[in-house]
């Protein structure tokens, strides 16, 4: 049977979390013979390359090894030897269901157009999260209730490569994921397939359990380079409509999160000072204070941090000051 699912996974120092997504894949029901796993190791040191090369292997697959260079390229290595009509992309710390790849497979198969393919990250019921973590998770479900019930249809902002498929062919059209990104790669290159006409679609039954875990100052840093990123893909790749959507939303924010952003770029020290005192707070206190309490001083730092980013990035508070005046 011919080979019509490729399935990438790039992974970095995650061993113990990295068998069990194999051995989920090892498990997949009703694709027998058509798919090929590519397992890519982005300069590795936890003993996985070796173990890549043994016997001990759950399914079998095409183990790569490169210096470390950042997922992006990781997975345009995959995608390289990818013989797939289409790629389905998971990270290292997920754990497929069993009916996975015959979702994805199903939904570009059944499909009269061209399609990303954006499937669930669930939280396992065997995991207890960190706060921030746990914040994060329940971002991703609120996103996954509004587009189940057609609230809203899923964009590039909601490609995750966590879980995710694309028609190989056009991943290569699009010259695959740009190398220059450590962070976002998955939505600047989303921004491009959308450019190509390809419609994104959610589909609920194509889950993966998500063993999520990252330290507070990494998950305040994402906010930081989310923000950055956005005014990148703005600025540099012509998505001048961004800011603009980036403005309205931030009338929307609670009154906190606006007035603290407001402060934080108008009086920088000042600002930092009273986030990084919220942040100590939310860190040492969220597993005893209520979920409410917890969720928005979550907020209010995430927030915050990716804001100033965004300033960062733009080289003057004032020209965000404007930006959130003009929305």
């Amino acid at each position: 049977m011919a080979i019509d699912v490729s399935v990438v996974v790039p992974t970095y120092n995650r061993l113990p979390r990295l068998k069990r997504t194999l051995a989920g894949l090892a498990a997949q029901v009703g694709v027998d013979g058509c798919v090929e796993v590519i397992v890519v190791s982005d300069g590795s040191v936890d003993g996985t390359d070796d173990w890549l090369r043994s016997t001990e292997l759950p399914v079998p697959l095409v183990a790569l090894s490169q210096p470390n260079a950042g997922p992006a390229v990781a997975r345009n290595t995959g995608i390289g030897v990818a013989t797939g009509e289409i790629v389905l992309f998971l990270d290292d710390d997920v754990v497929p269901e069993p009916n996975l790849v015959a979702a994805h497979r199903e939904h570009h198969g059944g499909a009269d157009r061209d399609l990303v393919v954006i499937g669930p990250m669930n939280t396992p019921s065997d995991l207890v999260l960190s706060p921030w973590v746990e914040w994060e998770q329940r971002m991703l479900y609120k996103q996954y209730a509004a587009m189940a019930r057609g609230d809203w249809l899923p964009t590039a902002r909601q490609f995750y490569t966590g879980n995710a498929s694309v028609r190989r062919r056009h991943l290569e059209d699009a010259g695959g994921f740009d190398p220059s990104f450590r962070r976002a790669e998955d939505v600047e290159l989303a921004y491009r397939l959308g450019d190509a006409g390809l419609e994104f679609r959610f589909t609920p039954d194509a889950v993966v359990l998500h063993y999520a875990e990252r330290s507070f100052g990494s998950w305040r840093a994402n906010a930081s380079a989310y923000g950055h990123n956005d005014v990148i893909f703005a600025r540099d790749h012509g998505r001048t409509w961004l800011l603009d959507a980036i403005g309205r939303e931030f009338q929307d924010r609670h009154r906190l999160v606006r007035t603290l952003t407001r402060s934080s770029l108008r009086y920088p020290r000042f600002g930092r000072a009273t986030t990084n005192s919220l942040a100590l707070v939310a860190r040492s206190t969220a597993s005893w204070v209520p979920d409410s309490i917890s969720h928005a001083t979550l907020s209010l730092v995430y927030n915050v941090e990716y804001y100033c980013g965004m300033s960062d990035e733009m080289g003057d508070p004032a020209l965000l000051l404007d930006m959130f005046e003009q929305a």
